[in-house]
């Protein structure tokens, strides 16, 4: 049952094959038996199992019943994330116990069409890495490889949703490999089938990096398309509310559901959106596709170019035209990228003083006293290396040099996408990252810094031009672990993007995780 693809399962609930209590137990067993990877931080299980009975006992009093586009199916949620009357702690000391009075607009619009939350998504603290490692609540650990024992495998007692657990899993003396991040939890949660579907957030490869990991598909629309009201705030011209799927198909019955003009964010776009599906018969022949060749990078695995290369073989066997391009100030994207997440980081952080809400430290001595010592009980030095670096790129006698020249560069960078567009290119096919999911010990190995300039050279382009883009697993490395690569189209054509992305699918036929031999352990 948990093998379904979202779209599978909602024809079976239509149609009554299974029901939405029998596929709810089966997510909350996935659950219990995947506690190791450390997925989730809250489970809300209790408001799932409610959800499913609703659905049920609907569907007996109303024949036919109005059955919504996701009746009946849980979801997981990134934990920067509002949702109301449930914890939001993005991971960090500074919201452990604040939970918000309101529900962010991607989430409601999901819920109003009948999926239920499962849980809220570990991820790292206030979204600001790439390996979901450096949350308050341990790293996520990735399901491909993972060596689930007996001692993993125990039915732990689910928390109430408004406990959330302190369980560290640093000391395992087990090896194993990132998911991925900061949306690490997100994408672990899909994989292992605890869910179909998840929320995560994509500042500059949030979502694309932990899918490729994760051996899922990772969908970050075109900036302006998804609704930013209640996503707590990284970067805000870049944030963007992305999601995680099985297949491209149910990415785009997510985006669909969730897309369209908020009138709580005025960067949403006012065109009123029109629904779509994707076709099934797709013909490629026209489509033209660019190979950057700014994204042959140091460090690219051999693995990861070789599915590069047989991806462009198999377009241009297919009938496409393949053709080489340059994105010539893609090596300056990565320093440019530092320094605005770096200065929109420090103006988001301030708000955390202890005094409206959040942590609160105990030195009353004095106001200024009171926000030290909150702010550094609150923050891990992650997000105050940051924010120290931006309040520095800020300083009037800086401001020019680093705040402006980076805006001046990132308008360059967004130039060369559309010079690209421009010449008759389609959509660019890359690599999503430079290698397969690295293991815990290897990536913790370096600071914070270097693994997000490593793991988000090839995806943070995308946001510092708003473009759309997708991870698509591709095939399996020598040693067993999942490679995606990345489709980027061009703005407002997320439709033209994830039909090309569902071709490619459907030519490697990618397997998913499976599994259902936990079912069998008691």
């Amino acid at each position: 049952m948990l093998s379904l693809t979202l779209k599978e399962a909602v024809h079976k609930l239509r149609d009554g094959s299974i029901t939405a209590k029998d596929l709810c137990e089966k997510c909350i067993e996935r659950l219990n038996k995947t506690q190791q990877l450390n997925a989730f931080i809250t489970e809300s299980v209790d408001v799932s199992r409610d959800a499913a009975a609703e659905t049920d006992k609907r569907r007996q009093k109303s024949k036919p019943m109005r059955w919504r586009k996701l009746e009946g199916l849980p979801i997981a949620v990134k934990d920067n994330f509002c949702t109301t009357g449930i914890r939001t702690s993005c991971a960090t000391t500074m919201l452990q116990n604040y939970i918000p009075p309101y529900t962010a607009t991607v989430v409601q619009r999901l819920q109003d069409e009948g999926a239920y939350l499962i849980g809220k998504t570990n991820m790292d603290e206030f979204a600001m890495g790439s390996g979901s490692v450096d949350g308050i609540h341990g790293p996520v650990k990735n399901p491909w490889k993972y060596k689930f024992t007996s001692s993993n495998l125990e039915n732990q007692q689910t928390k109430p949703i408004e406990q959330v657990s302190m369980r560290n899993y640093h000391t395992s003396t087990d090896d194993w490999h990132i998911a991925g991040g900061s949306s690490g939890g997100s994408a672990a949660a899909v994989a292992s089938g605890v869910c179909f579907g998840a929320l995560g957030s994509d500042t500059g490869g949030s979502t694309r990096n932990p899918a490729a990991y994760c051996g899922v598909v990772g969908f970050k629309p075109t900036y302006g398309m998804l609704s930013r009201h209640g996503l707590v705030p990284l970067v805000n011209s870049m944030d963007v509310p992305a999601l995680f799927s099985k297949t491209v198909d149910d990415a785009s019955i997510l985006f669909n559901v969730m897309a369209g003009h908020d009138v709580h964010d005025s960067t949403t776009v006012t065109d009123e959106f029109k629904y779509f599906t994707l076709p099934d018969n797709i013909d490629i022949k026209d489509l033209h596709i660019g190979i950057p060749k700014e994204y042959h990078a140091p460090g690219l695995s051999q693995d990861v170019h070789n599915a590069w290369e047989e991806a462009a073989d198999m377009f241009e066997k297919a009938g496409a035209k393949v053709t080489q391009v340059s994105l010539p100030h893609t090596q300056y994207s990565i320093l440019c990228y530092i320094v605005l997440n770096c200065c929109e980081v420090a103006s988001n952080m301030a708000r955390y003083d202890g005094i409206e809400f959040g942590h609160r430290a105990p030195n009353e001595d004095s106001t200024e006293e009171l926000y030290a010592a909150t702010r550094h009980e609150g923050f891990n030095d992650v997000v105050r290396g940051r924010i120290l670096v931006g309040n520095y790129f800020l300083l009037r006698q800086n401001y020019e040099k680093y705040f402006a020249k980076a805006m001046q560069v990132r308008r360059l960078i967004s130039e060369d996408f559309k010079k690209v567009f421009a010449s008759g290119v389609d959509i660019l096919l890359t690599p999503t990252t430079l290698t397969t999911a690295p293991t815990y010990k290897w990536f913790t190995e370096r600071d914070n810094r270097t693994s997000s300039e490593e793991q988000d050279i090839f995806t943070q382009p995308v946001n510092m031009a708003g473009v759309p883009a997708i991870s698509v697993p591709s095939k399996l490395s020598a040693d067993g672990l999942p490679i995606g690569l990345q489709f980027i189209g061009q703005n407002f054509k997320d439709k033209e993007l994830l039909t090309i992305a569902k071709w490619y699918e459907q030519q490697v036929q990618f397997k998913q995780l499976n599994l259902d031999y936990l079912d069998n352990v008691s």
